[in-house]
């Protein structure tokens, strides 16, 4: 589920894996992995991401809300 709404805002906010992978210093697969549901990621990953894409922490947990 957190994969999931991670894909959806990051598309939402215009951002390609290699750009959101990039930004914050993980390798592409690595996104694609948490995206997919492969890989969970850490409590400071998932901070990076938040703020390469300009967004509160709790955005990527909202997982009722409708991008």
């Amino acid at each position: 589920m957190f994969g999931i709404n991670l894909k959806k805002v990051r598309k939402s906010r215009g951002f390609t894996q290699a750009e959101l992978a990039n930004d914050i210093g993980i390798e592409i697969s690595q996104i694609s992995r948490i995206e997919r549901g492969i890989i969970n990621t850490s409590v400071s990953t998932i901070y990076e991401i938040s703020q390469a894409l300009k967004i509160e922490i709790s955005d990527l947990f909202n997982f009722d809300k409708k991008n």
